[in-house]
């Protein structure tokens, strides 16, 4: 799909190329605003964009950990420059915070980690087979005599018609998983072509639904196959357990996380089918139909004893609001991540520090950079909040924990516009969409980039999941209406060098510096397109915040229904 432009409806005509249509929209739409709010100011720059991140990415923040020094210094600039530029606080009893609870596990070398059949046995290595962990606020792991099951994809769709479960008991075993879903290697014939997204893996195929689905199912613990393709990343990273797992707690009468989660290589998967007289490959087709049924993992029988050394910590999320003049408990909501690795083992030049830069210290610049630009502004009939999440590189907490503890209403959330990563590498004739196909807000950003003279190019690798693997996703399950913005989605046709220079960009930055010491402000960025993809965000934050609109997801999205449910608490 690289290089394609997103179709949508010009008029009453038939679906053509994004191009001189949504021109004519965009204009339209714009001299359809207040005239006040079409002469509000945007004053979104590259220089302040690189500002900000110059501090927040400086060796004084420790690369913004939660629950660490870098946190609080994090925390007490962002509430100052909010407060500076005259925001309300939106946090908890009118506070600018909201309290994040926070379960930190580092699991400690297996005192037991074997499968069993009859007198022998496997014994996977950790690091290299397997990379054990738990999430459960346990000082221990143990496991002793549970029998395994593969469940194939682990998918439970009743809207597209799939259930991998088929009501069998998984109380007290192991399940083994498929990654991403039971479409993304699926043929014509195949049970499973076209039931999901094809390559585009929906939230079915994350790691992490797998393993709060065989929770929900009672396992004991669940293990994910990892291949490179289906998981869009190495072993390398699937095996990378520096600084632990964190979790947020789980309340009493709740079902519990499984005791042990991990992948396993896909060598080491051979290996376990194979001594249960299974094919692995043959499964993997089987798992790929309708009919498919959970295989038990014959005489496999496992056992695991696990030290881990649990600590309860708390951080932060900050939310900051404008507040509307006519619909104020209606919200238009902006996010992105404050916090990034913090400080962890040295690199080859000695650096221990990952200071986020990118990742994501120029969302949170956007995010100042828009709060300063509506703030400057007339008031907004509807209120415009910006939440700044902590814990997003371990698992999306502190958006999560927002989202089961709302401040602002879900139900009347208009819409979550997010930014995480923005290329740095100059002008870029396009804005690379991620998750398309889901909602209409895909509609409202074509027309905005089209008053730019941009167009729309859809991710070019969906198969990585990366619409789920960001905050807006937490309020997207809660069925609000959401956008992301990512520069690492897909290479931008860039003005200097075209798509090649996009991807250059793109490979660059994920193998060398995404998650790493070298994550580091630098004088030389050219943020002219990072600039201009802030100012869409604040273009459509303008048809949001200054309208009757309520954004609403496609037909085929998963999310879809879980909107409809409270339809009727939204005004028109």
């Amino acid at each position: 799909m690289r290089g394609r432009t997103v179709g949508r409806r010009c008029a009453t005509t038939s679906w053509r190329p994004t191009g001189r249509c949504e021109v004519r929209a965009a204009l339209l739409a714009a001299a359809a605003l207040p005239l006040l709010v079409a002469a509000a100011p945007a004053p979104v720059t590259p220089a302040e964009l690189s500002a900000t991140v110059k501090e927040i990415a400086s060796e004084p923040y420790q690369g913004r950990a939660p629950g660490t020094p870098g946190e609080t210094k994090t925390i007490d600039y962002l509430v100052g420059r909010l407060k500076a530029m005259g925001l309300k606080p939106a946090g908890s009893g009118g506070q600018w915070t909201q309290l994040v609870p926070m379960i930190h596990n580092v699991a400690g070398a297996p005192k037991e980690l074997k499968i069993w059949w009859g007198d022998s046995f496997l014994s996977p290595v950790v690091g290299e087979d397997i990379a054990p962990s738990t999430t459960r606020a346990t000082d221990e792991v143990t496991i002793k005599d549970a029998p395994m099951v593969f469940v194939g994809y682990g998918a439970s769709a009743p809207e597209r018609g799939w259930d991998d479960f088929k009501g069998v008991d998984l109380h007290g075993k192991v399940a083994v998983f498929l990654v991403n879903d039971p479409d993304y290697e699926a043929q014509p014939g195949d049970g499973a072509y076209g039931k999901f997204g094809g390559k585009a893996m929906t939230y079915y195929g994350r790691w992490t639904y797998k393993y709060e689905e065989a929770a929900r199912r009672g396992a004991i613990a669940a293990l994910i196959v990892h291949e490179d393709g289906p998981a869009g990343y190495g072993w390398n990273v699937a095996a990378n357990t520096v600084g632990g797992t964190y979790a947020l707690p789980v309340a009493a009468g709740q079902p519990q996380p499984v005791a042990l989660q991990s992948w396993i290589s896909r060598p080491f998967a051979d290996k376990l089918f194979k001594a249960a007289g299974l094919d692995f490959e043959t499964l993997k087709k089987k798992a790929r139909q309708a009919d498919f049924h959970p295989v038990e993992i014959t005489g496999a029988r496992f056992f695991a004893d696990m030290p881990v050394k649990s600590e309860k910590i708390e951080s932060h999320n900050v939310l900051a609001a404008i507040p509307g003049t006519a619909h104020p408990d209606e919200t238009v909501m902006f996010g992105a991540h404050w916090d990034a690795y913090g400080v962890g083992a040295p690199d080859a030049q000695g650096r221990t520090i990952r200071p986020g830069a990118n990742d994501d210290g120029l969302g949170v610049a956007g995010l100042l950079a828009l709060a300063k630009a509506y703030k400057a502004g007339p008031p907004p009939q509807r209120t415009i909040a910006f939440g700044f999440w902590t814990a997003e590189e371990r698992g999306l907490l502190g958006s999560e924990y927002y989202a089961q503890n709302p401040v602002f209403p879900v139900a009347k959330t208009v819409g979550v516009l997010t930014i995480d990563i923005l290329q740095t590498a100059g002008a870029a004739k396009d804005v690379v969409l991620i998750g398309a196909g889901q909602d209409s807000l895909e509609k409202d950003l074509a027309t905005v980039a089209a008053i730019q003279g941009r167009t729309i190019t859809p991710d070019s690798k969906p198969e990585r999941g990366l619409f789920y693997r960001a905050d807006h996703f937490s309020l997207a399950k809660r069925g609000v209406p959401t956008l992301l913005l990512m520069g690492a989605g897909g290479g931008a046709d860039l003005v200097k060098g075209g798509r090649a220079a996009g991807d250059q960009w793109v490979t660059d930055y994920t193998a060398h510096c995404y998650h790493q010491t070298c994550d580091t402000w630098s004088a030389d960025w050219d943020l002219t397109g990072a600039a201009a993809d802030v100012s869409l965000f604040y273009d459509l934050g303008k048809r949001l915040a200054w309208s009757r609109e309520w954004p609403t997801w496609n037909s085929g999205s998963e999310f879809a229904g879980v909107r409809a449910k409270t339809a009727d608490q939204r005004k028109p």
